[in-house]
């Protein structure tokens, strides 16, 4: 006979939906601090980690009253109005039971390469989910979905590093583009369907757009195996970057697509693209993607239409699963309207549109960034004794370059300067930075060489770039923003 359904108390339903307001609010974000703190009904300033132990502990403590005559909590027996809380509950708390075991199976995965290593403690928690009362399915389902979560927070945080607000938006607007705004809408109908969502990577060269691609495309969902008590694949295979600049055009549908024996002069062996070797959970990221021809356009957007592609001198048909990142530091809005960049491939790629901030932007934010990231580059360039060269290395930036310099190489530069310090002990500046010189302006406008639109897209392009903000540009011209971004990129 089955038991009557059981009733949570006022409390612990208000308790439990303030627990799901922490879990579905982005990690990256303000907010989840805030949703935690409001969870306990704290006050006062903490720790977001003992923020976290606190809340961990009284959810425990609840989950335990909750059990009935020594039983471990099921939460089939809840009544329908309460069943999802618990449900949410009990995830929470299984998931950060756990993070330490997935972190350290990330480290070990990062070492072992292509071989998907075995992981006995996730049988571990799948005996725990079904004994709360979960289906075999959504154990296996809910494992694969806490070791993407916790791919993309380790992924996310190490590969994109920096506290300044743009950082921070940036780092939101990567976690919703792998598990949506609303975490609850991924789990119930979207972990299964991302390769539909295509992301285009905006920004000038050497802002990270590759690290930002890494860092999604190492986070897809890949299945869970609980009979071999591993997941179906490595996530390190699960990114296959290409620049599409480095290729002749003669070339690059061979190296997108493949190509079989004999399709062209030199072709003596079959070869696989990168659209093969992609498996059906990872993703590909083409970078450089302003620079393709229409005829690799029109190829590529069928791909993404039909997700089917053919090999170069082949008639045989595949299917590609996977998801596309692109990025290019070229002014797309520019190539649509000379024609150089089809409209129809622009809205194929852009389900997602991310802007990378440049480094002068971050550094007039939050100028203590710069001492960060430095810090992260000798640790990464020489082991974590690379602590004592922090003081010295900073030092030669602040001789050689100031305070007030604009890095027009961005973090790739900034790389190459903490290089060239530890070689040469000095750092002066790139003596040819990107784009216009501020002082040829000056002299054209002396000599009254430039127009007034030629001047106010000159001007409203040196905002954008100092601001990285349209708005912000629209307010300083007094135009309306889309009237600035049109000169921007005029």
């Amino acid at each position: 006979m089955k038991s009557a359904s059981v009733n949570l108390s006022v409390a612990d339903r208000s308790f439990f939906d303030r627990v799901s307001t922490s879990a579905f609010t982005n990690p990256f974000g303000d907010e989840r601090g805030l949703a935690d703190r409001c969870a306990l009904g704290l006050d006062r300033e903490a720790t977001f980690d003992e923020v976290l132990d606190r809340l961990l502990a009284e959810l425990a403590r609840r989950i335990a009253a909750l059990a009935i005559g020594g039983r471990r909590v099921d939460c089939t027996r809840f009544a329908a109005e309460d069943r999802g809380r618990v449900t949410i509950a009990l995830l929470f708390l299984v998931f950060h039971a756990s993070i330490e075991r997935l972190d350290a199976l990330i480290q070990q995965q990062l070492a072992a390469g292509d071989a998907s290593c075995a992981a006995p403690f996730t049988g571990e928690i799948c005996d725990e989910l079904r004994g709360y009362g979960f289906t075999h399915d959504e154990a296996a389902q809910y494992v694969a979905i806490f070791y993407q979560l916790r791919r993309a927070f380790y992924f996310i945080t190490n590969g994109l590093v920096g506290s300044s607000p743009a950082m921070k938006q940036l780092r939101k607007r990567l976690w919703e583009n792998i598990f949506t705004h609303d975490v609850r809408w991924y789990v119930a109908c979207l972990w299964n369907r991302m390769e539909e969502f295509s992301t285009l990577l905006l920004g000038e060269t050497g802002t990270g757009k590759g690290a930002a691609a890494a860092a999604l495309g190492r986070s897809g969902f890949i299945p869970y195996d609980p009979a071999g008590r591993c997941f179906a694949e490595s996530f390190t295979r699960a990114f296959v970057p290409i620049n599409l600049s480095q290729y002749p055009e003669t070339l690059i549908e061979s190296e997108l697509f493949g190509h079989r024996k004999g399709a062209f002069t030199g072709a003596v062996e079959r070869h696989e693209g990168v659209f093969a070797r992609c498996s059906p959970h990872g993703a590909i990221f083409l970078d450089e993607i302003g620079d393709t021809s229409e005829p690799v356009q029109i190829k590529l957007l069928q791909v993404l239409q039909q997700r089917t592609f053919s090999p170069v001198g082949g008639h045989e048909t595949f299917r590609f699963e996977g998801r596309v990142i692109a990025a290019t530091n070229k002014p797309l809005g520019r190539l649509r309207r000379a024609g150089v960049f089809r409209d129809d491939f622009y809205y194929r790629l852009c389900s997602d549109q991310i802007e990378m901030p440049p480094l002068s932007r971050r550094l007039r934010e939050l100028p203590s960034e710069l001492e960060t990231l430095v810090a992260h580059m000798l640790r990464r360039m020489c082991g974590e004794g690379a602590r004592t060269l922090v003081d010295p290395v900073m030092g030669a930036l602040a001789r050689g370059v100031g305070p007030d310099y604009a890095w027009p190489g961005n973090v790739r530069e900034l790389e190459q300067a903490v290089r060239r310090i530890l070689l040469t002990g000095r750092y002066t500046g790139d003596t040819a930075p990107e784009g216009e010189p501020e002082g040829d302006l000056a002299e054209r406008l002396a000599r009254g060489e430039l127009t007034v639109k030629a001047l106010t897209a000159a001007y409203c392009r040196a905002l954008f770039k100092r601001y990285g903000r349209y708005e912000e540009v629209a307010k300083r011209t007094g135009l309306d923003w889309r009237t600035a971004k049109k000169y921007a990129e005029s």
